[in-house]
This record gives structure tokens, C-alpha cells and sequence, in this order.
């Protein structure tokens, strides 16, 4: 491609809207521009590496015998409604109505549609196993779309369903995905971690996530250098160890005018976090609950919506007017003794075993000393609602944890027979009888997969693509366009290397050479002729996007050096 023919609008300065360096680069390098607040239109360059990336997909997942179609973005309301996801998934679902009244969403996922798409037409097991899987568009309404692509209303998705006969078929369906999902990202040449995730809105028994590891990374994650330990910060299980046993105390009230938090508590009592107990009151459809948990420690919200069986959507923190209503007092003075009748109480189980903690004293300006669960205060335990922190026990093998950020790049889920037996999907077994399948999901964030690749490639100049993802291999930059010379062997370089299979661009513009260059740099094109005053000579100068070293050498050298970049990233196109 001649850059003089190339839309690519690149731009000096940093968008004042790019938090993050992928979100920064795409910009600045022509890649992407927004249309609307999570919404972009990919460029040339931009949608040459998305192709990249769905073609290692594709290519990974074609290995693993899973079939490749196309289905639409729009779904019909009674598929969700099967499911009781209509309500469930909440506001980020796109809904719209027909002329005719009919309502439809835009899929933020697919597992209805495809669940309903082998109920039509698989009956038997003689039919099974069974792996099909889209790259489409998906649709979410973000509350707050940020960080470019990595968190957009609109975005490229790689989803995949397996359709089984058992358990045991859907686990080894699974076990597929996921060495596929190894190869795929590996050839992206991404820095991950698989760890364990959370379910969430999507249900099933068991579901992994495969991280790319950024500092830019929404997601954290804990890992356990010892043993194979990982998790989100989500799903992670506490060791907590504070336990205290000894004697009950008798209740006393002590006066903590403005004391509202753990902090002013710590200070005024001068005792240690860990001898407070924490009340955190959330409204939910106007049911007032109370969480209970240690006073060091916070709440993990995701485990608490878990036991409730609800959607994040459905609760919010409780006012002020609640908190009064329930306990008597201001907001900050709220504990588990003497709650309005009707209020719920819920307890992490390590409250049990801990003693004569200061809690709450229901009244403004108060707390109570020497509460204990059982003789003082009863709720609903839960074996474990607390989040994750840096150096808690590994609860496999008893070791301190490491914490680090990361991108969600791909995820994998054990659905059981959640949407089978919500559409009514059933076949035939060996015995004629009617069985429910045993299904799977699998995701892979085509458009974060590309952001992910450039958080972790790149340096203060630009990009750093990879050369399997790099959107053309070579960049050949002729320095004095007006030089014949110049020109004659830029382009004879540009034609030799295209007809070998190599993708070329020549930068012909009538630019000066500091704009070229600075173009280059921040483009990423991982191999670098720069054809300048030797000319004459056959000679140019040959470099990397990823190295400071330059040499020079003949025209006829710049062909086996390609060649051998090809070799090293394993890629046979020439």
C-alpha cells in the first residue's frame, strides 16, 4: 500500500478523552475514532489487525472441531424471557420494539439464540458432540464506557457453545476450549494468566478467565506462586485467621460522639481494625439488609449479590432515612443489636468466632462493646463474603497471595443445562429417552484483544506490533521523494517484497523525513527500510520497530532479512 493513497489520519497530541495508553495510540495512530461515547469506527490500519487477530481465532478454533456460522445481532424478547435473563442481564441489555410492537435486544451474548438454533434441528445424540461458533458484533450499554476499546458499547466477539450428552462430555469440551484459547493467546503473543471466575450473569457450574496482564487492566486478580492457585478478585475464597475464642464480656456502651468509621473507631478505642465488626446497609426493592463482617476487612459485593441471587442492578446502598428507620440512628452508629423486626441480617461466618467486638450501638453517637454472635446477635452466615487482598493465605496450599491487574482477553464457562432446560432443548439418547444438553460457552474480546496486545507492546514513541498482528510486516520509507534514485529503489524493494507475500507499505508522501519517521514509530510496522542517500549505491537501511540497531545492506539483503524475521515469529507467508 502507498501511504500517499492510505487513510490514515494520525494526530500529534494526546485526546483529552484517552485514559489509558491502547485507547491513546489507537487514536493518535489512525487507527479508531469515536462516533459516540463507546462507539468507533475502525480505520484501515485499525481493521487490518482486528482480521489479524479473528484470523488466528478462527484458525485455532477450526483446529479444535468447532464449525464457524453467522447469526443475527437482534434477538426476540420470549428467547430471554425462556431463561428469566430478559430481566436478569439489566440495563447494559440494548432493548427495541418493532412497528408491530414486538420487542427485541441487541445480543450482548448468544446463548438463547444458539440454544434455540439446536433445539430446532439436533434430536439425537447420534448429532453430539456438537461446537459452533460467530465472530459478530456485540452490544452492551455501558453506565460509563471507558478505556477505548477495552470497555465500548459496541465490540467484536468471538463466542463458541458446545452441545454434549453429559457431564463428563461437556468437562472434556471444555478442556478443548481451553487449549485452544492457550494456543490462540500465546499466538497473540499476550502475557496471560488463566484464572478462576466468577459466573455471574452468564450461570453455569464452573468458569475460567483468561487475563492479559496490564497495569491498565480493570480486572484484579490473586495467584499463588507455589501452587496453581489463581483467581479474580471476585471469586478468590478468603483465609481469614483473626479468630478469637476466648471469654464473653459483659455488653457495655460507650459514648463515640462523631466516631462514623472504622478509622475514627480505631483511633478513639485505640484498638486494632480487626476488633470492630462493620455494618454496610444496602435497600433492596425496599427491604432493608445488613451485612456484618470484620472491621479490617472489606465486603466483597459479588458474593453477597451471589447468596442473595441477585443482579448488581436490583440493590443499591440504603439512604440515609433507611438507616435511621431501621436502627434508630444516624448513618455510622449502625450495628447487628436491636434491628427493626424485618430488616436482614447477614453475617460472615468468621463473625462467629470472634469476640467481644465493638459494633454499632443503634443510636447516634454510640456503640456497644463486647458483642458476640450467639449470645447478642443472630443473622444469616455466609461461609464467606469478604474481598481478597495481597498477601491472604492461599486457601490451596496455605502460602501468601500475589495481586496484580489484568485484561479480561477471554472466558470460558460449564453451563450445564441452565438454557437448555430454559428454551426446552432436548435430544434423544441411546435409550430414546429425552435428555436436556449439556452445554458450554466460550468467549474470546476480539476488539480488547487488540487493545491488550498494544498495553503490553508498545514504548514512549508508539506502537510495537507483533509480527502476526502487525497491520502491514514491512514499512519502507524513502527519505527525498523528489530523488529519482530514491524512488526508483523504494519502489523496487515495495514490488519484490509484495510479490513474495509480504505486506508492504512505501511511504511515498511529499512529507519531510522527521514526519515520516515519527509516523512509523507510532504506527508500529515491526520490520524498517529506510532508502535515503546511498541509493545509488543498491544500499538502505534496515531495522526493527522493537530495537535501536540499524544496518546497512544491499537491496539484495533486505529479502533474506525479512525472511528470517518470518522465520522467527514462525510465520510461513514467505
Amino acid at each position: 500500500m502507498r501511504m500517499s493513497k492510505m487513510y490514515m489520519p494520525t494526530l500529534k497530541e494526546i485526546p483529552s478523552e484517552a485514559e489509558i495508553v491502547s485507547h491513546q495510540l489507537l487514536l493518535r495512530a489512525g487507527m479508531i475514532r469515536q462516533l459516540v461515547s463507546g462507539v468507533y469506527s475502525y480505520l484501515p490500519l485499525g481493521y487490518r489487525v482486528i482480521r489479524k487477530v479473528e484470523q488466528i481465532v478462527r484458525e485455532e478454533m477450526d483446529k479444535s472441531g468447532s464449525q464457524e456460522l453467522l447469526m443475527s445481532a437482534i434477538q426476540p424478547k420470549e428467547l430471554w424471557e425462556a431463561t428469566g435473563r430478559w430481566d436478569d442481564f439489566g440495563p447494559e441489555m440494548w432493548k427495541l420494539t418493532d412497528r408491530n410492537n414486538r420487542e427485541f435486544c441487541l445480543g450482548p451474548t448468544h446463548e438463547e439464540y444458539f440454544t434455540d438454533l439446536i433445539k430446532n434441528e439436533v434430536k439425537s445424540y447420534k448429532q453430539l458432540p456438537l461446537n459452533l461458533y460467530q465472530i459478530q458484533t456485540k452490544y452492551r450499554d455501558e453506565k460509563r464506557p471507558r478505556f477505548g476499546m477495552m470497555r465500548s458499547r459496541e465490540f467484536i466477539m468471538k463466542d463458541a457453545y458446545s452441545f454434549d450428552t453429559d457431564i463428563q462430555k461437556m468437562t472434556e469440551a471444555y478442556d478443548i476450549m481451553w487449549d485452544a484459547y492457550d494456543r490462540i493467546f500465546k499466538r497473540l503473543n499476550l502475557k496471560f494468566r488463566v484464572v478462576q471466575g466468577d459466573t455471574g450473569a452468564m450461570g453455569g457450574r464452573l468458569s475460567h478467565e483468561f487475563m492479559a496482564m496490564s497495569d491498565a487492566g480493570e480486572g484484579r486478580i490473586v495467584y499463588c506462586d507455589t501452587c496453581d492457585y489463581a483467581a479474580t478478585d471476585e471469586k478468590a475464597a478468603v483465609v481469614y485467621e483473626n479468630i478469637n475464642e476466648g471469654e464473653m464480656l459483659e455488653l457495655e456502651k460507650i459514648h463515640t460522639p462523631g466516631a462514623t468509621t472504622i478509622d475514627d473507631l480505631e483511633e478513639l478505642f485505640n484498638m486494632d481494625k480487626s476488633n470492630f465488626a462493620k455494618a454496610i446497609v444496602y435497600n433492596h426493592n425496599k427491604l432493608p439488609i445488613v451485612v456484618i463482617i470484620p472491621g479490617d476487612r472489606e465486603l466483597n459485593e459479588t458474593k453477597l449479590f451471589n447468596y442473595l441471587g441477585i443482579a448488581e442492578h436490583d440493590i443499591e446502598m440504603a439512604d440515609e432515612e433507611m438507616i435511621l428507620n431501621i436502627s434508630g440512628a444516624n448513618k455510622g452508629f449502625t450495628g447487628p443489636i436491636g434491628l427493626k423486626k424485618g430488616t436482614r441480617l447477614i453475617v460472615d461466618s468468621r463473625i462467629r468466632k470472634m469476640r467481644n467486638l465493638v459494633v454499632g450501638g443503634n443510636e447516634t453517637d454510640y456503640h456497644i462493646k463486647n458483642a458476640n454472635y450467639g449470645r447478642d446477635f443472630e443473622g444469616e452466615v455466609v461461609e464467606d463474603l469478604l474481598l481478597v487482598r495481597e498477601g491472604d493465605k492461599c486457601p490451596k496450599c496455605n502460602d501468601s497471595l500475589i495481586m496484580d491487574r489484568g485484561i479480561e482477553v477471554g472466558n470460558i464457562f460449564q453451563l450445564g443445562t441452565k438454557y437448555s432446560d430454559g428454551i426446552g432443548a432436548k435430544f434423544l439418547d441411546e435409550n430414546g429417552k429425552e435428555q436436556p444438553f449439556y452445554m458450554g460457552s466460550y468467549g474470546i474480546g476480539i476488539t480488547r484483544s487488540v487493545a491488550a496486545i498494544i498495553e503490553q507492546y508498545h514504548d514512549d514513541k508508539g506502537i510495537v506490533w507483533p509480527l502476526n498482528t502487525a497491520p502491514y510486516h514491512v514499512i519502507i520509507t524513502v527519505i527525498n521523494d523528489k530523488n529519482q534514485e530514491q524512488m526508483e529503489l523504494g519502489e523496487k524493494l515495495y514490488n519484490q517484497l509484495t510479490e513474495a507475500g509480504v505486506e508492504v507499505l512505501l511511504d511515498d508522501r511529499k512529507e519531510r523525513a522527521g514526519v515520516k519517521f515519527n509516523d512509523r514509530d507510532l504506527i508500529g510496522i515491526p520490520i524498517r527500510v529506510t532508502v535515503g542517500k546511498k541509493a545509488s549505491e543498491s544500499i538502505v537501511e534496515y531495522s526493527l520497530r522493537s530495537s535501536e540497531e540499524k544496518i546497512e545492506c544491499n537491496e539484495a539483503g533486505v529479502y533474506d532479512l525479512v525472511k528470517s524475521e518470518f522465520q522467527k515469529a514462525k510465520l510461513n507467508i514467505i
